[in-house]
């Protein structure tokens, strides 16, 4: 008898709630920033700091995170991450230097949200899934712009009426109030279930469970896949994406908004309706991967984005204008759509079995240019009076990321790609 529903949509439905508290958690420093310059009088530069050191190990902790998934199980390794981020932001109302920053919202917090990064949406939709795999890549990538719809708006409030720790204090509480539906609803694997993945043939093996140590597998999958040339073009591309996403746009948007005058909420609504376009393109991206060439793909996204943020510069004003609006829809359609196209690429590089584990690295190459970007955009503001320079450079590297992805090798059929 056929199963009319998959369990593997509810392991979809939990991964999404769980991404999305993870980026409104992670999306939470653009809005302390001015906050904390103001409760301190600390430089922008030392608060993006703390703000750098959290986007960097969000994603150097990735690769490690998804060997532990591999060797621990999914439930443990995120349900262990949610109590870390929760100790991390409530220790944080207790901070009275910009080190403590750094340890705190920086380290701590920084490694609680990267162990629930994007690798985690790529191991359940290589576990859960055969058929659909890029569209559930593209809905659980998705969860990442409609966590930053759902909490951004409200912790821009929060932070101006109840106080910068208010903020903490909320991302603690909503930390620990998803480790509960990890526990009881997220199922590890289809096999610990009798069943296949959604729409794997009759003849369908899962891959051999690799029993490496989660730090070998890890180090040892970056070994092997510096040798290809795919990985290396992947791992630059994918660190302008960062740059030109979490890096810069996710961290300085705000602040850049507030130097031409607009109110911090109203700067907050309009990266999070960033954030809705995001869903309706990172839906279609996925969509697209499943019948597409990833690499022409990957090139459009790279090409339109290094076009908009050309504009950007000119559109900021004190008070929403059309050309901002347009500017929200255009980047925002582009912002992680180049997600499911790279995760299939990944599987390419050493085949599906380490998939999840290359991707990890690569997104730990998205995370340090997100860092460089965090901080380097700071220090352009300090030295020149605003964050011009820092969208132009940007804008350049998208370019040429779109340049690198075409230089990817075609995969010999789809079915290499599985």
């Amino acid at each position: 008898m056929t199963r009319k529903f998959h369990p593997g949509w509810v392991a979809v439905g939990v991964a999404f709630v769980t991404l999305m508290a993870t980026a409104g958690f992670r999306s939470a420093p653009s809005v302390l920033i001015i906050p904390l310059e103001d409760a301190f009088g600390w430089s922008r530069a030392d608060i993006s700091f703390a703000v750098a050191v959290n986007v960097l190990l969000f994603g150097l902790v990735a690769p490690f995170a998804a060997a532990l998934m591999e060797r621990f199980g999914i439930r443990r390794v995120v349900m262990t991450a949610l109590a870390v981020v929760a100790a991390g932001s409530a220790a944080t109302i207790f901070i009275n230097a910009p080190w403590q920053l750094v340890v705190l919202w920086g380290v701590v917090v920084g490694v609680g949200t990267g162990s629930m990064a994007l690798v985690f949406a790529a191991t359940v939709a290589s576990r859960w899934f055969v058929a659909r795999r890029g569209l559930v890549t593209g809905l659980l990538t998705a969860a990442s712009a409609t966590g930053q719809l759902v909490f951004l708006p409200g912790l821009a409030m929060l932070a101006m009426d109840w106080g910068w720790k208010s903020v903490s204090l909320t991302v603690a509480a909503c930390s620990l109030l998803v480790v509960p539906l990890v526990f009881f609803f997220l199922g590890e694997s289809p096999q610990k279930r009798g069943l296949k993945p959604y729409g794997a043939p009759e003849d369908w093996a899962p891959p051999p469970k690799n029993t490496m140590p989660a730090g070998k597998l890890a180090l040892d999958t970056l070994r092997q896949a510096a040798k290809e040339k795919t990985f290396w073009y992947l791992v630059l591309s994918f660190f302008v994406c960062g740059l030109s996403t979490n890096g810069l746009v996710g961290t300085h948007f705000i602040p850049a908004a507030h130097d031409h005058g607009m109110m911090e909420p109203v700067a907050a609504g309009l990266l999070a309706l960033v954030g809705v376009f995001d869903v309706v393109g990172t839906l279609a991206s996925g969509w697209l991967t499943d019948r597409f060439d990833a690499r022409r793909l990957l090139f459009a996204y790279y090409g339109l984005r290094g076009l908009s943020l050309f504009l950007l510069p000119s559109i900021l004003f004190s008070t929403v204008h059309p050309s901002t609006l347009v500017f929200v829809i255009f980047y925002g359609l582009d912002w992680v759509a180049t997600v499911p196209p790279t995760i299939l690429l990944c599987r390419k590089v050493l085949g599906p079995e380490r998939g999840t584990v290359v991707y990890g690295w690569v997104f730990a190459s998205h995370q340090i240019g997100g860092a460089v970007a965090a901080f380097g955009a700071a220090l352009l503001r300090v030295q020149f009076g605003d964050y011009a320079l820092a969208f132009y450079i940007s804008a350049v590297l998208c370019l040429v990321a779109a340049y690198l992805v075409l230089r990817i090798a075609r995969p010999v059929s789809k079915v290499a790609a599985e």
